[in-house]
């Protein structure tokens, strides 16, 4: 563990220097952030009877979406590894003394981390004091906050390991792109980042709350307001930690049998 605890701090430390990356990020991710607050503004104000969500809940759950936008997005990616796998460089990872799973799992958490230490905190700094009706709200108990921490952590290490799946289809396809569009295009909606899950017709909810996707997005932001009760948001923290070993087994039997496999050719 010691091994890819120093893998995770230096990888930390190189995803810090991006700064310039950050600031432009911050600014995108503000005005994505007040679009879709004014379409729902407007959905709310035209529409008849009685929301799933209320809209304060709902302009919450839009700013921890941009605030946390690197931890949670599936399209996040780190072209070097998927250049170890095509061009025949994976043959030097596989020299090192360490697994190579937990290796490229500490990459990319590390990686994400970076990206939202860089943008989180100035971007709450600005959510917080913003005019309403967009200003951001704060949770309704310290429960609920606690409970929004525990559950964000857990639904990173989730996201990373369906990523790591991502990484490890390249192995039988040697290309990406279709294993980015599929899972990061269908992953990101049925998480609640284009639709928040209250607001999807009821007979879609079923098929979102038996994937994992909700997990790492819905669930943890609307903890943090209050719409998911504390009782019911410890049991949702059993439910992530199953997801998350069934997701980190499923990788590692995946990647050994890639490695089994796997051809190296040239000199």
């Amino acid at each position: 563990m010691k091994a890819y605890a120093s893998i995770w701090r230096l990888r930390f430390i190189n995803g810090m220097q991006y700064r310039s990356a950050a600031l432009a990020g911050m600014a995108t991710q503000l005005f994505f952030g007040f679009v879709f607050i004014m379409i729902f503004a407007a959905f709310y104000s035209n529409g008849s009877g009685d929301q799933p969500i209320s809209l304060d809940d709902l302009i919450t759950y839009v700013w921890l979406q941009q605030i946390f936008l690197s931890f949670i997005m599936l399209w996040f990616r780190d072209q070097e590894l998927f250049d170890l796998i095509t061009n025949g460089n994976i043959a030097y990872e596989l020299c090192r003394p360490m697994e190579l799973y937990p290796h490229w799992y500490s990459k990319l958490l590390a990686q994400r981390f970076a990206s939202a230490t860089l943008r989180c905190f100035p971007l709450m700094a600005i959510v917080f004091i913003i005019p309403e009706p967009y200003r951001m709200g704060f949770p309704p108990t310290w429960g609920s906050f606690v409970l929004f921490l525990i559950a964000l952590a857990l639904g990173l290490f989730v996201v990373v390991a369906i990523s790591m799946l991502i990484y490890i289809s390249v192995f039988w396809t040697m290309s990406p792109v279709g294993s980015i569009l599929m899972i990061a295009v269908a992953g990101e909606f049925l998480a609640g980042m284009v639709i928040p899950v209250p607001l999807m017709p009821s007979w879609l909810q079923p098929i979102v709350y038996i994937l994992p996707f909700r997990w790492t997005t819905d669930f943890p932001f609307r903890v943090y307001s209050g719409h998911i009760p504390v009782a019911e948001a410890a049991w949702g923290i059993l439910i992530q930690i199953a997801w998350l070993a069934v997701l980190v087994l499923a990788g590692r039997a995946l990647m050994k049998k890639a490695l089994r496999a796997v051809v190296v050719q040239g000199g």
